[in-house]
């Protein structure tokens, strides 16, 4: 099996140099090395052509030592058990990282939304909620969006979980409609969280004067992020999605981009560009585009130790999660590669998703300039005790935030106890 194809072991590798450096209890290493809770469920959907269809569909609860289980849900055609396992422990070690009151979880159903109507992945969602009922709530598990998924899903999982309890219960989802409980900024909280770290980057290696960003993925968070590095004075050379990548060396025109895309138009079809159709190609292109940052914001495995030596940027910023295998890191740091981990890159959607939390348990919605400032006091607070570690030890910013996490998570796994 080639380290791309198996996530849960390139997330439990690093969780095992962690665990040895801190010389972690070894009954805490065991503990979490497994999740404390999976489910896998056959979902069933009577198709638009009145037939039925039967998709796997997973909820893995990692670990809840620090609080509710956290963390979105993927309609995706690649979806594997170990996969949703390995984003399940990486949403736990992110929790601890940014010090929010959540554990980790992962749910995800394997089929492909883009072959699918509407009303499909509507029935489709009410039906795995319905699956996955006794194991999802406020106090227990709260799900959120992923890849595939979005507010209208949410909003759907909130109708069919408040259905069966008798009563609205907004705080059983994140990442929902604002009409119905949602936070002003989650929609691209996670985009402005990496651009919050990405500025704190430029700024610690001292990097100025319009630097040089090739982004991958275009959807909720590389969208977003475009926006907000523009903005920022970044300039923006590539962009690269499943439907090929534009390019251009004086940067691209991100509004318009941007309005492009919102406006649902073919991606090949904006222009003045230099469009490679071909996604591998046009990964490719980006991976060794030579710029100040490469940042991967689309899906996991995708610098791997077969493109890693071929990687022409000063820093990796991971928008994604798991975008990097541990052969294709250590391979980075050899090169001299700065890289900020996914732990405490992305960590914006789910800050945000615990102030959604909040405010749906108080009641009581929060302006937009107060959920971005909270954003940014607690996500780069974490951003210097990650680095404060780093240097101290002489470690990557990787291991660095690891150590950290895992320091949080074994000191609430004694705290609790073992039962019984």
């Amino acid at each position: 099996m080639s380290e791309e194809e198996d996530t849960l072991a390139n997330f439990l590798e690093t969780l095992d140099e962690a665990a040895k450096r801190l010389n972690l209890d070894p009954n805490i290493h065991k503990f979490l090395r497994k999740p404390m809770r999976t489910l896998h469920v056959s979902v069933g959907l009577l198709d638009d052509h009145g037939e039925y269809q039967i998709y796997d569909g997973y909820r893995i609860q990692y670990n809840d030592a620090r609080g509710p289980s956290k963390g979105g849900i993927r309609y995706h055609p690649d979806v594997t058990l170990n996969k949703t396992i390995a984003l399940a422990g990486w949403m736990t070690m992110k929790c601890a990282v940014v010090d929010i009151p959540f554990g980790g979880a992962k749910g995800a159903i394997k089929c492909d939304p883009k072959k699918m109507s509407r009303d499909e992945i509507e029935r489709l969602t009410r039906r795995y909620t319905y699956m996955i009922l006794p194991m999802i709530g406020p106090e227990k598990d709260i799900p959120a969006p992923d890849v595939y998924t979005d507010e209208k899903v949410m909003a759907w999982i909130m109708d069919t979980y408040s259905i069966f309890k008798g009563y609205a219960v907004p705080g059983v989802v994140t990442g929902k409609p604002i009409e119905i409980g949602g936070s002003l900024g989650r929609r691209y909280a996670t985009g402005k969280g990496v651009a919050f770290v990405t500025q704190k980057t430029l700024e610690h290696l001292g990097i100025r004067n319009h630097p040089r960003v090739a982004i991958q993925g275009f959807g909720k968070v590389g969208s977003g992020l475009a926006k907000f590095l523009y903005e920022m004075g970044c300039k923006i050379v590539g962009i690269s999605t499943t439907a090929g990548g534009h390019f251009d060396k004086n940067g691209l025109d991100i509004p318009r981009l941007f309005q492009h895309s919102y406006d649902g138009k073919v991606w090949s079809e904006f222009e003045n560009t230099h469009f490679i159709e071909d996604m591998n190609e046009a990964n490719k292109a980006l991976f060794e585009s030579e710029v100040d940052l490469l940042i991967p914001a689309a899906l996991e495995d995708q610098l791997t130790e077969k493109n890693a030596d071929l990687i022409q940027a000063k820093v990796i910023i991971e928008a994604a999660n798991g975008p990097t295998t541990p052969k294709a890191d250590q391979v980075l740091n050899e090169k001299g590669i700065f890289v900020i981990p996914d732990v405490l890159a992305n960590s914006g959607g789910v800050v945000v998703s615990y102030f959604e939390w909040v405010q749906d348990t108080q009641a009581y919605l929060w302006p937009e300039e107060q959920v971005n400032k909270e954003l940014e006091n607690v996500i780069l607070k974490s951003y210097d005790e990650v680095l404060k570690r780093a240097v101290k030890e002489e470690i990557t910013m990787r291991m660095a935030a690891y150590e950290n996490g895992i320091d949080r998570l074994a000191k609430a796994i004694q705290l609790r106890g073992f039962f019984p």
